[in-house]
């Protein structure tokens, strides 16, 4: 059975979370292999950026990280709080030791700022949710990562992606990841998640 430790900070957005519960607890029951999701944050309540509250299972602080074979950060947004937690050292701590190990480092959205802000993404090719002008750009640049304008972008074991549209996808590359791409097709089958065309997966997102 794999692990995966989804890694939440307060402000976290409800959608990019959720859709990693769905498709590993679908790949647990139908797929090949079970896997078990285990939520973390640094706190005993996570209120959602659209104040949704959630009691995670477990406390970072309480956790063997070498007990997960990946590691799942959904974005937030920053009037909710979450680059409070998403940059903090315990959050950079953890995603640090992933990259470490070499294990998966899935993201969604702004959370790939805390992998820039971790050091990991130096020359590496990576996205974030962005506008023309936009911060999030500048500051994942700024960490050293080579941007590209691409709804997912993987280097090597790093998925980052560009919002909440693209989080589904992620959680199906992460799955691939630990399990196997005909593991994935099924679960699309399943779920009736449609595989996104090619001109999806090169489309720019800039808006």
């Amino acid at each position: 059975m794999k692990k995966i430790m989804m890694l939440l900070a307060n402000g976290v957005e409800p959608l990019e979370m959720s859709v990693f519960t769905d498709v590993m607890g679908w790949a647990t029951i139908l797929g090949d292999e079970a896997i078990e999701l285990t939520d973390v944050a640094l706190h005993t309540e996570i209120e959602t950026t659209f104040g949704l509250t959630i009691k995670p299972s477990k406390m970072l602080q309480d956790i063997d990280l070498a007990d997960y074979d990946a590691i799942a950060i959904p974005g937030g947004f920053e009037p909710s709080g979450f680059y409070v937690d998403a940059l903090s050292e315990p959050f950079i701590k953890a995603i640090k030791y992933f990259n470490e190990q070499g294990k998966t480092i899935a993201s969604v959205c702004v959370s790939s700022i805390a992998l820039g802000n971790a050091g990991i993404l130096t020359g590496k090719k990576a996205t974030t949710y962005h506008q023309v002008g936009g911060k999030r750009k500048q500051q994942l640049e700024e960490s050293g990562a080579i941007f590209i304008d691409r709804p997912i972008v993987q280097d090597q074991h790093i998925i980052t992606s560009t919002g909440p549209g693209t989080a589904i996808e992620v959680a199906f590359s992460l799955l691939e990841q630990v399990t196997s791409a005909e593991n994935v097709a099924e679960i699309r089958r399943k779920m009736r998640v449609p595989t996104p065309s090619d001109d999806w997966y090169l489309s720019p997102q800039v808006t």
